[in-house]
């Protein structure tokens, strides 16, 4: 089973969670903030890392940034109710999700379980009759479903679970319309909810990592009030 990182400096968080995840079979390492987390991921690096944002010595947006240098696990935040700042900088910072304090247990796995199903690619015996071929090529795009890869102009740019959902939703038909909501049923899970702004991030964050490696990339168009489309080519 999945190995999931809890980082809070709450004990009682910690203690109760844990035992939530263990009981649905995952291994679970707990640490109360973020420099002791990025010190034992140095000698593992979990499937999944539910993070706290407020913790001493290290928070969890600093925790986050030094985590995006080195690799792309999915990451959830725990956020108190009224943090929106932080949920929309952590988006931009390529968190996965957001679960807002006080949460129930099963909220929690369930949103865990969604995130790893988005991580993971599908088992070929699970396939449907209309799934698309694993590899998608569009001009200088090329993705790779089962080993989350992805390049432009055969240069690869490292993209979160979410992103690469995103965009390989916008990129099966290019020149289509994507309505936000249909972004939102390619990319999280029915019983996750997100908003526009979460939609908007990611396709800012897309453009970003594009632009890092080609500053000319202006494949994803926005449509005022409508959606967003990948260009024809």
């Amino acid at each position: 089973m999945p190995t999931i990182a809890l980082v809070d400096d709450d004990r009682n968080i910690l203690t109760s969670v844990s035992i939530a995840l263990e009981s649905e079979g995952y291994r679970v390492q707990t640490y109360t903030d973020g420099t002791s987390a990025l010190d034992g991921f140095g000698t593992g690096m979990p499937d999944l890392a539910i993070l706290d944002i407020k913790m001493p010595r290290m928070d969890g947006m600093e925790l986050l940034r030094r985590l995006r240098q080195r690799t792309d696990i999915p990451v959830i935040f725990l956020t108190s109710k009224d943090d929106e700042i932080d949920e929309l900088f952590g988006l931009k910072m390529g968190a996965d999700d957001f679960i807002k304090k006080p949460f129930s247990q099963r909220l929690l796995v369930e949103r865990v379980k969604a995130v790893l199903r988005r991580a993971q690619p599908r088992d070929p015996s699970e396939k449907r009759a209309d799934d698309v071929a694993e590899l998608l090529e569009r001009g200088a795009l090329e993705m790779d479903k089962e080993r989350h890869a992805c390049t432009w102009r055969g240069k690869p740019v490292t993209l979160t679970v979410t992103e690469f959902l995103i965009l390989h939703s916008l990129a099966q038909r290019p020149g289509v319309v994507k309505s936000r909501n249909a972004l939102m049923d390619a990319a999280y899970d029915d019983q996750v909810y997100v908003d526009d702004r979460t939609i908007d991030s990611h396709i800012k964050r897309l453009r970003k990592k594009f632009k890092a490696v080609d500053d000319g990339f202006d494949m994803i168009e926005t449509l005022y009030g409508v959606g967003y489309r990948f260009k024809e080519v």
